[in-house]
């Protein structure tokens, strides 16, 4: 099929009625007065996509460079490393350019969101897995982007990869040289680029999509909304103790994540107040089951089977329930358990109060949560670090047989 324009694409969308191909109902209408950029304009990030990446990954594809670029991707992983030899020289050049953390980068501020990631880490293990890993199912575009790219059909590789960015991004040496996360999201951001070239080319996904090229700005900010904005969310109405400056900090590390990742900085909220606002506007509404979706989250609930997380399947259910809404779990088919609810409900909220010491009794059914927490950290870690993990690679297709 022959490779669609970003032009073509808005001519087309526009002759389809697609509402600026890959915006929602609603216009845009957020504006970048709350972002880090402070300019007080409105622009639609559903038209935004990466204009410093896109053209060049088109060209390694059709050139048939991309598999020599992950074979010398495979050494290229602190920070701090040079750029690995055998490269292209255009994607030297690139590389050159964006391998950096930006300009307003606060080392101060990265450093206390390490310290606060290590203090919350079970806590982001479950609202990280359970709660943001299944919102992604019910993400309409983004669950058919995962289904119908070439990780859609090895989920447990892909689940690997998205792994290993939460992990080196919640790694205490995250943005040093030592750490990972600055390579770790220059190969997402390049492959972010190779779906947005490859999925135009699937009938399947064409058939369902209502993005003609995905990926764009906009869906970025929506899978950090349902990460960094949902965590933060979720740890306050949980009661847990964190301090101006550690809150702070956590946004400031999402915001270097999402420059990295290529949004722009009018895009990315300056404060929580700004970034609720957006997720409610961009996150909230799109919240719907799609076919893919499900059979999405059936694979992801399947993967937790490999530990031992010391509970049922129908607690399992239960807690993504509790963490997200019974209205998802419902979209999601997830068989009811009342029984298992019932005790989440009662030993979740004992549970984290003991653990913030905000209560001095051991509450019943501390060891059975804390297997639980701890199951499902070992899951992340697993993923993250063993030596077979998938390391992120750049795609060369769509899932097979679309």
């Amino acid at each position: 099929m022959e490779n669609l324009s970003r032009r073509r694409v808005l001519t087309l969308g526009t002759a389809l009625g697609l509402a600026g191909v890959a915006a929602p109902s609603t216009a845009w209408a957020w504006s970048s007065a709350g972002s880090i950029a402070r300019t007080d304009t409105v622009t639609d990030p559903w038209l935004v996509w990466d204009d410093a990446t896109d053209p060049l990954v088109a060209s390694l594809l059709e050139n048939g460079q991309i598999s020599g670029v992950n074979t010398a991707f495979e050494s290229w992983v602190d920070n701090g490393d040079a750029l690995p030899a055998g490269l292209p020289a255009n994607l030297v050049t690139y590389l050159q350019q964006v391998n950096r953390l930006p300009s307003w980068a606060d080392q101060t501020k990265l450093a206390a969101a390490a310290q606060f990631n290590k203090r919350m880490s079970l806590y982001l293990f479950v609202l990280y897995g359970l709660g943001s890993g299944i919102m992604s199912t019910v993400i309409p575009r983004e669950a058919r982007n995962v289904y119908y790219s070439e990780g859609g059909a090895v989920m447990k590789s892909r689940a690997a990869k998205t792994f290993t960015y939460g992990y080196d991004l919640s790694a205490p040496d995250a943005f040093q040289p030592t750490g990972h996360f600055v390579v770790t999201s220059n190969k997402t951001r390049l492959t972010h680029a190779a779906v947005r070239h490859l999925l135009p080319q699937s009938a399947p996904w064409q058939a369902v999509t209502d993005n003609a090229i995905p990926i764009s700005n906009g869906d970025i900010l929506i899978t950090f909304h349902s990460l960094g904005t949902y965590v933060h969310g979720k740890l306050a109405s949980w009661g847990i103790r964190m301090s101006a400056r550690e809150q702070d900090a956590f946004l400031h590390q999402w915001q270097v994540a999402l420059h990295l990742l290529g949004v722009r900085d009018d895009f990315i909220p300056a404060t929580w107040a700004a970034a609720k606002q957006q997720s409610q506007y961009a996150l909230t509404p799109l919240l719907a089951p799609t076919p893919e979706g499900i059979n999405l989250a059936n694979i992801l609930f399947g993967l937790t089977s490999e530990i031992d997380l010391g509970v049922t399947r129908g607690f399992l259910h239960e807690f993504a329930r509790y963490v997200l809404s019974d209205r998802i779990g419902d979209w999601l088919r997830l068989p009811r358990d009342l029984v298992s609810r019932a005790l989440i409900e009662i030993a979740w909220p004992a549970y984290v109060r003991f653990r913030e010491g905000l209560s001095p009794i051991l509450p019943d059914g501390f060891s059975m949560m804390d297997r639980f927490v701890r199951g499902l950290a070992m899951l992340f870690l697993n993923n993250g670090t063993s030596p077979d993990y998938t390391p992120i690679t750049i795609p060369t297709g769509n899932r097979p047989g679309t």
